[in-house]
């Protein structure tokens, strides 16, 4: 069985990777950090006759949430976020503002998502992975198959890692998510990082200064 069909593409003025995983034989799609520009969002799910069933967020900053009311007005999917980020996504208000935007109140939380929780779309599945450090409730996202594909949010970027100088940000939090449990991962595994280029956890393990271990 082949791969689900990956659209990945950066939105709103920070850039943000928002990326659509769908079956296409079902229709069934999930998307991960609709975090900007609700329409390009929508025109991408129209296009493809795509039907999302949950709107995944990897954290509640603004840059990877403000998008989700539009895109659940118009298709009903779930939103989802781990609960340890619900306090900082209520207050998308506020974030927008001290960025020097603004923003609607968020709609409610549906189901939080848990610690190796599998949200299923179609025939495939992704696997919630919580990685607290640069958010407390950080979570990245495992699409598991012959092509290993790991969607980590502001948690690990190329050669990078994900900022711990705002709100609820922990550097020893964010190294141990990373050394535990990304890189426990196959190395092979390509990485959608929530901003820029990708990289694999292989590339990271052995060349990223942060936590590179060799």
């Amino acid at each position: 069985m082949s791969g689900p069909a990956i659209e990945t593409f950066p939105v709103g003025p920070l850039h943000c990777n928002c990326t659509v995983l769908a079956d296409e034989s079902t229709g069934e799609a999930v998307v991960i950090d609709p975090g900007d520009e609700p329409e390009r969002i929508l025109r991408v799910l129209t296009s493809m006759k795509w039907k999302p069933i949950a709107l995944l967020h990897t954290h509640a900053h603004l840059d990877h949430i403000t998008g989700s009311r539009v895109v659940k007005e118009a298709t009903g999917a779930a939103i989802r976020l781990h609960d340890a980020d619900r306090q900082l996504y209520e207050a998308l208000p506020e974030q927008a503002a001290f960025f020097g935007f603004r923003a609607q109140t968020p709609l409610p939380l549906d189901a939080p998502l848990s610690d190796g929780e599998t949200i299923r779309f179609g025939r495939f599945s992704l696997k919630a992975l919580h990685t607290p450090g640069h958010t407390p409730g950080s979570t990245c996202f495992e699409l598991e198959g012959d092509v290993p594909r790991l969607f980590s949010g502001d948690t690990l970027f190329r050669r990078s890692i994900g900022r711990t100088d705002l709100w609820g940000g922990d550097t020893e939090a964010i190294l141990t998510s990373i050394r535990e449990r990304l890189f426990a991962l196959p190395q092979d595994t390509a990485v959608v990082c929530g901003h820029g280029p990708g990289t694999t956890i292989g590339e990271e393990r052995r060349l990223n200064p942060f936590v590179g271990i060799g």
